[in-house]
């Protein structure tokens, strides 16, 4: 065994000491430091596999040796498509020879049925090829026999796909280096061990040599490497923070265990943008791509429904319309309840305040609930003056037309806020058939076939542009038996 120095890593913010601290004096968390061994081998370099070493003095000096930036040819750097159009949307266009993408998830959200249909996309797409295009997919949580059997579920068995079974870093390195495929799998980070250094499987010493170790086999062979991380019980990727440093890529596959649509969106990407996002459907047979994840997120009904409203909301680059739904009934506790799903619920106690004092609408004492269809989220600024309609919707039994959405930041005083974006929203709203949008005021309004813009200064505006402004009625009275009150605070000043 080699012999190693001993120093303590936080495993938030990457800082390192002498001696253990309970709390991190850099960032200031407790119980984040842990003790790290680092090996310092004699003669060769970092873990490699048998007769192989990292770094030579030629490959040095030739990796050292500095050219004027005009003459570098990028031609030759060609990305490697995944098969999935939403995948390489989110990595900029496809994967970069010799980058490492750290794919993290919660357990069972779909990460290893991902990467091996994308392996399973490559490996036909090469078919026939020389050796070297290959894919090779190194599982250290499954057998080969396990791996096999989720292939043929997704139909992902092809002969240029080679499996294994490994939880030895050195011999992970050496299969890298004996096949140099055209892409590597490693699945999944915290289940591979090196001998070289101390520590348990999936600490903090082990993750990072095992990141390093590939990071430094990726960049030398010109290897691409798709990597499996583990998440924390808070969402965080597991091991030390600077695991999110050494990678070129790092992405979050995201998703409601109860529903079938599933998210990835880049955290970090050196090769392309880190705010677009991709839409996939989670099934028995694999995964699959929607290129339009429009109608998940709309609900099927032909005829119009009191208590529900569309919005176009942004997430990244892409507009993706979200359909608020509201009940409204009389409540019989001391305190009315809140239940929300897909929005806010500090936002939701806001506008219901400010629709109570702007709008002539008085929720207080009603029961509400929000949600969202299909498990859109509704959570930007931009949708406050959806859910304010569909709310006041259910509560005048009066339904929005099918056709109309509303997009608007609604502020303390009533007003209805621009917000970014709006041409590009309003155009996709236009694209899926919406003929009148309800907006805040602009400077410039935008001409798109097909579209009724009106604009809001306020949420009364609003409102009466939706057909769901109650009339002011007289100081204390309200409808016989309706569940809400129509007595507008502005009266008591009167």
């Amino acid at each position: 065994m080699a012999k190693s120095s001993v120093s303590y890593v936080c495993t938030e913010c990457g800082w390192s000491g002498a001696k253990w601290m309970g709390r991190c004096p850099e960032c200031g968390q407790w119980g984040t430091v842990e003790e790290f061994r680092e090996a310092k081998p004699a003669a060769g370099a970092r873990t490699a596999a048998p007769g192989r070493t990292s770094r030579t003095v030629a490959s040095a000096h030739a990796a050292s040796a500095a050219l004027p930036i005009s003459k570098i040819d990028t031609a030759a750097v060609a990305r490697v498509p995944t098969g999935f159009g939403e995948f390489d949307r989110v990595l900029g266009g496809g994967i970069v020879p010799g980058s490492v993408v750290l794919i993290a998830g919660e357990p069972g959200i779909g990460k290893s049925t991902l990467l091996l249909e994308t392996a399973g996309n490559i490996a036909a797409r090469v078919a026939g090829a020389r050796k070297a295009n290959t894919v090779l997919y190194i599982s250290g949580e499954e057998s080969q026999a396990q791996v096999r059997l989720r292939a043929s579920r997704i139909d992902a068995v092809k002969d240029n796909l080679l499996l294994a079974s490994t939880t030895d870093l050195a011999t992970a390195l050496a299969l890298i280096e004996e096949h140099r495929p055209a892409l590597a799998i490693v699945d999944s980070a915290q289940t591979i061990v090196s001998q070289d250094v101390d520590g348990i499987s999936g600490g903090s010493t082990q993750v990072r040599e095992v990141a390093s170790a590939l990071i430094d086999t990726a960049k030398s062979l010109d290897v691409p490497v798709l990597l499996v991380g583990h998440v924390t019980k808070d969402g965080s990727i597991a091991g030390p923070r600077t695991l999110e440093h050494l990678v070129d890529v790092v992405c979050q596959f995201e998703g409601d265990a109860q529903t079938a649509l599933r998210m990835l969106r880049a955290v970090k990407n050196r090769f392309g943008p880190t705010d677009e996002v991709g839409c996939f459907d989670m099934s028995g047979e694999g995964i699959e791509e929607v290129s339009d994840p429009a109608g998940l997120f709309l609900s099927e009904s032909d005829s119009p429904v009191e208590g529900t409203c569309v919005t176009p909301t942004l997430d990244g680059h892409r507009s993706l319309p979200v359909e608020v739904q509201a009940l409204v009934t009389s409540s019989v506790l001391p305190t009315p309840r809140r239940a929300v799903n897909g929005v806010d619920t500090n936002r939701i106690a806001m506008l219901v305040a400010v629709l109570y004092r702007h709008g002539a609408l008085n929720l207080l004492n009603n029961d509400l609930y929000i949600a969202t269809v299909a498990g859109g989220v509704a959570r930007e600024p931009a949708c406050d003056l959806a859910i304010v309609a569909a709310l006041a919707s259910a509560a005048t039994s009066t339904p929005v037309a099918k056709t109309t959405c509303a997009v608007g930041e609604i502020s303390l005083t009533g007003q209805v806020r621009p917000v970014p974006r709006m041409e590009y929203r309003l155009r996709e709203a236009a694209r899926l058939g919406f003929t009148r949008a309800i907006v805040p005021p602009m400077r410039k309004v935008p001409a798109i076939a097909g579209l009724e813009i009106v604009q809001a200064r306020s949420v009364k505006e609003a409102l009466d542009a939706l057909g769901l402004a109650r009339r002011r009625a007289r100081k204390g009275t309200a409808k016989v038996g309706a569940a809400v009150s129509s007595f507008d605070p502005q009266d008591a000043d009167d």
